[in-house]
């Protein structure tokens, strides 16, 4: 029997074989069973994760750019997150934009927009700000993507 954690949501594949008999997959959900990253190896493996946090510290101070607004402070107000979403829609429906564009902040505040990531290059930059632009209007974008190295 072979048990691999899939995610610290506490999610299980089991895998079961016997001689002659395909294989069975069972998927269940075990609440309150420990993320991988509290249990301990089992015997003969390796740790995967270290004792140290990660930090994140300059990507984020770079992250929140000139502004310092992140996107947990935009505004819930309903025009805003109206506007928020048709600029996401526009972005996401474009399949000819990276992952990485379609995957940009966007941050509504009063109707003016702040847009942050990175992007592939610097047609793909102008083409999100643009899009912004039309659905915002120009005078209200505020662009703070970088093209990624």
């Amino acid at each position: 029997m072979i048990m691999k954690s899939l995610s610290s949501q506490t999610r299980c594949i089991v895998l079961t074989t016997a001689t002659m008999l395909p294989i069975s997959i069972s998927v269940g959900y075990a609440a309150g069973t420990p993320d991988k990253a509290q249990t301990q190896p089992a015997s003969g493996e390796a740790a995967t994760t270290s004792d140290a946090a990660p930090d994140n510290s300059a990507t984020n101070a770079r992250a929140n750019g000139e502004t310092g607004i992140t996107a947990q402070q935009a505004s819930n107000a309903e025009a805003d997150v109206k506007l928020t979403a048709k600029i996401r829609q526009a972005l996401v429906k474009d399949k000819k934009l990276s992952t990485y564009a379609h995957n940009v902040k966007v941050i509504v505040e009063n109707g003016q927009v702040v847009l942050k990531g990175p992007v592939k290059s610097e047609a793909e930059k102008q083409e999100v700000e643009s899009k912004a632009g039309r659905i915002a209007g120009a005078d209200r974008v505020r662009s703070e993507l970088e093209v990624a190295r």
